[in-house]
């Protein structure tokens, strides 16, 4: 598994577990430092570093063919990193998936293909990875797991139309979706977007 960079709480100290998932350029420690933000101070916090700092070459709108090998590596990493969580003593109810920008998009992907009920889920700028959404990718039930979307628009790289063919996806596989599309707030991460995770993912 690739090494995770790890902050907060430690595991034996810890009540639940974030993993955080970098953007396209970015790094395990930037996403970290997004944690001083976020309601989080009883948390583990854990982040896997992407090669060359990708998940994947393409867009997320490319067929995922054009972004193999990197995107079933990525996936896998998070799968290892649930595995690994769970065998250090959390539930999945325990664990709580974030994500921005490329970071969200496989943060969505990875919950959908792997369904099951997680503390949280939040993707920051990101929709379900494809071409089309092939409902075949996915797979469980959320029973009731909380995820929070947001994005703007116009958004230059993650289109609203996806966004929302995301969120109905998600929802109809049992998820408790809350979508907030911000007018033209830019490819990045709004204070109002951190109001409502605080809010609806790392409530107390």
């Amino acid at each position: 598994m690739k090494e995770l960079i790890k902050a907060g709480k430690n595991f034996n100290q810890a009540e639940k577990v974030l993993i955080m998932i970098h953007g396209r350029g970015g790094t395990a420690q930037d996403i970290l430092s997004m944690s001083e933000y976020l309601n989080v101070s009883k948390f583990a916090l854990v982040a896997p570093q992407a090669e060359n700092n990708t998940w994947y070459p393409q867009s997320f709108l490319a067929p995922r063919t054009a972004n193999e090998p990197s995107l079933g590596k990525a996936l896998q990493t998070l799968k290892d990193t649930v595995l690994y969580l769970e065998d250090e003593g959390f539930s999945k109810e325990q664990i709580y998936l974030l994500g921005f920008s490329q970071g969200a998009c496989l943060t969505l992907d990875f919950v959908a293909a792997n369904a099951a009920r997680y503390g949280g889920v939040v993707a920051f700028t990101g929709g379900l990875i494809g071409e089309q959404v092939d409902h075949r990718n996915y797979h469980g039930n959320f029973d009731g797991t909380p995820i929070f979307i947001g994005s703007s628009d116009p958004d230059m790289h993650v289109p609203v139309s996806r966004v929302k063919e995301s969120t109905t996806l998600l929802e109809s596989m049992g998820a408790q979706v809350t979508e907030i599309i911000y007018e033209n707030m830019g490819h990045t991460i709004s204070h109002s977007e951190i109001e409502q995770v605080n809010k609806l993912i790392f409530k107390d």
